[in-house]
């Protein structure tokens, strides 16, 4: 069985239903690790009240470079046992662009949940961008992550109305 870390910025909402999901055992894997880069995430809290080890890692005050900080979360995820041969990475929420190297040690092993239909709408703040754009359909994208910024090839979408009075706040419920 692969064992799952995921890594957190904020609330948890992503990552609480995946952790529902393997407990409900819709998904055979187990769940290794959170790690969040804010240690006020409140999803760290979720991830504590259900059993699972959490991590923090600040990001804020780092006191080194990208790669340096992202080699710290592989050796957190290698503790728990998320390694490349028999781990896997989701990025639920995780508000920080990882480096090349460990997109290249986790090839095909990081996913990412991204909030909206790629390949429209990448990056921050999408349900805003779907609203102001004024498309009537908008969604989630769960895809590998690759070096670029929610490029990777796609695993699976699910298509949401965009009703004429959601708002920003409504959409991403």
């Amino acid at each position: 069985m692969l064992n799952l870390g995921i890594l957190i910025s904020g609330r948890g909402s992503n990552m609480e239903s995946i952790l529902k999901s393997i407990k409900r055992k819709k998904i055979p894997i187990n769940p290794s690790i959170i790690i969040s880069n804010k240690s006020d995430a409140k999803g760290l809290k979720i991830a504590q009240k259900m059993g699972i080890k959490t991590e923090v890692i600040e990001s804020k005050n780092f006191k080194g470079s990208r790669l340096e900080y992202d080699k710290k979360i592989i050796s957190t995820l290698e503790k728990y046992g998320v390694t490349p041969k028999n781990g896997l990475v989701c990025l639920a929420g995780f508000m920080r662009i990882i480096s090349p190297e460990f997109v290249k040690k986790y090839k095909n092993r990081i996913i990412n949940i991204h909030p909206a239909l790629l390949p429209s709408f990448p990056g921050l703040d999408v349900q805003k961008q779907a609203i102001d754009y004024g498309v009537k359909y908008s969604g989630c994208t769960v895809h590998f992550v690759d070096s670029g910024v929610d490029t990777g090839p796609i695993i699976l979408q699910l298509v949401v109305k965009i009703r004429n009075n959601d708002t920003e706040k409504t959409l991403s419920k």
